[in-house]
């Protein structure tokens, strides 16, 4: 049984089972993927994958706690080659951080620029994706850290550690009525087109429930992945947002408007995920610690140990 073996089998799945991807990921051919994986499971003793017509289409029940087991494995194998490169090379290594667009739009640029100041020696990978993507890049090994919003699917291999909340505001063109509405209500809003994040983001969610407990069904004209395209469509008077109030510059955003809506939707809340078993290398705690200051070590170390003996 090969460490090799495993990552081949978790690329699979990562792959949505496709054998050529999953190849094509791993740099090296489709035949020689498919062997590795069939000794493993001659070796086992039970087949990993279900297969039709030579496809395979899906983990069996067994080959379901061999990903756990290897993603747990194959995780354990990154934490000790981040112990080696602590002991080895101190405050030098790479820092790969999987974000939304948000966060790395207008949360952590002021935080990478101290970041940077003060560790010289860490290279910072930034990888975008929706707040699923990054946390099951951190799941997986690609990503040693995520910042975004909340997740559809429960992770848990993952600890989540809430950093702040982003209250929001609806925003619109400076001519449009809904700015100088006496009473800025949920029926008011839903008179317009809305200009919204895509489905798979909180904010989205969040918004439409608050709609839907008033009884209400707005129009979203047009969905988004980030900020700042939905204010592009804005901007050219198609409809309104309901955004977080980071988003907002007065300065850079100078043909919009935005009022408070706090009273009528509930914040996002923006958590750091980390993997249970991760190595909590200095730089990694010192980075932490920029974005949350509460995030102490002490409590980063406390939650991954609570999550183990929860």
């Amino acid at each position: 049984m090969k460490l090799q073996q495993l990552r081949y089998v978790l690329e699979i799945v990562r792959q949505n089972n496709h054998l050529s991807a999953a190849a094509e990921a791993l740099h090296t051919s489709q035949p020689g993927v498919s062997r590795q994986v069939q000794l493993l499971e001659a070796e086992l003793g039970f087949e990993i994958f279900l297969r039709t017509r030579n496809r395979i289409i899906g983990p069996t029940e067994p080959g379901r706690q061999v990903l756990e087991i290897a993603k747990r494995v194959v995780t354990d194998m990154a934490a000790l080659r981040a112990l080696k490169d602590d002991v080895s090379s101190g405050a030098q290594g790479t820092l790969t951080i999987g974000t939304t667009h948000t966060q790395a739009r207008y949360v952590l640029p002021r935080v990478i620029e101290e970041f940077v100041t003060s560790h010289p020696d860490v290279q910072l990978e930034l990888r975008q994706g929706n707040p699923e993507d990054i946390c099951t890049m951190v799941d997986s090994g690609e990503a040693d850290l995520a910042i975004g919003t909340d997740t559809i699917n429960a992770l848990p291999n993952l600890v989540k550690l809430p950093c702040f909340s982003l209250p929001r505001s609806v925003v619109a063109r400076k001519d449009h009525p809904i700015l100088g509405a006496e009473h800025l209500t949920l029926e008011a809003i839903a008179r317009y087109p809305i200009i919204s994040y895509d489905q798979r983001y909180s904010g989205r969610w969040r918004v439409m429930n608050a709609f839907t407990k008033a009884g209400l069904e707005p129009k979203i004209l047009l969905s988004a992945i980030d900020a700042d395209v939905c204010k592009t469509y804005i901007e050219l008077g198609l409809g309104i947002g309901v955004l977080t109030n980071i988003t907002y510059n007065p300065a850079r955003d100078a043909e919009l408007g935005a009022r408070d809506a706090s009273h009528l939707f509930e914040p996002s809340t923006i958590f750091i995920s980390l993997r249970a078993n991760t190595y909590l290398r200095g730089f990694m705690l010192d980075f932490i610690k920029a974005v949350a200051p509460q995030l102490t070590p002490a409590v980063v170390r406390g939650a991954l140990r609570d999550h183990h003996t929860g």
